[in-house]
């Protein structure tokens, strides 16, 4: 069955943006390569305001995956965006039953806490970036249990940045 992994760059204090959603403390590594780090996935779920993030930045950098964009107050989205306002779990257990690629949550928190209290995550991901914010939007935001991790890989990159991927234990 796929997994659905959470990606994200956090700061070393666990926030994923600054108090403005703003981004710009993400170093790319020059020796990281994102392409081949996105073949392992061809759908993507992102929470509203991310989506809404997206726009603002150039809009769909997904190519051909699916995307799923999870919101309560959304109407409707332009194809081939696909909508999910309810039945959260229920929908998300049926595309993981569809054949096809691991699936990446790319964003944002709120989605991420909901994911993770649904015990819907399997895999998480994270890029930590030698920056402490001191405040912004936090990675996780309430989660209805403690969550265990194990980790199973890592590597350090040459600018500092740690990237730590753990399984969720069930």
């Amino acid at each position: 069955m796929r997994k659905i992994v959470a990606v994200f760059a956090i700061s070393v204090d666990g926030y994923i943006a600054g108090t403005d959603n703003e981004f710009d403390w993400i170093v790319v590594d020059k020796e990281i390569d994102f392409t081949e780090m996105m073949k392992r996935y061809d759908t993507y779920f992102l929470g509203r305001k991310t989506y809404a993030l997206s726009l603002e930045t150039g809009g769909n950098s997904f190519g051909k995956s699916k995307v799923y964009i999870f919101s309560k107050t959304l109407k409707n989205l332009e194809k081939p965006l696909i909508l999910v306002s309810e039945n959260v779990k229920e929908t998300v257990n049926k595309i993981k039953k569809k054949k096809g690629k691991d699936i990446a949550i790319f964003g944002g928190g709120e989605l991420l806490t909901s994911l993770l209290n649904l015990d819907l995550v399997d895999e998480i991901n994270l890029a930590v970036i030698p920056v402490i914010l001191g405040k912004g939007i936090p990675f996780v935001r309430e989660i209805n249990k403690r969550i265990s991790l194990t980790l199973i890989n890592s590597k350090t990159y040459s600018n500092g940045t740690v990237q730590l991927t753990y399984d969720v234990n069930k």
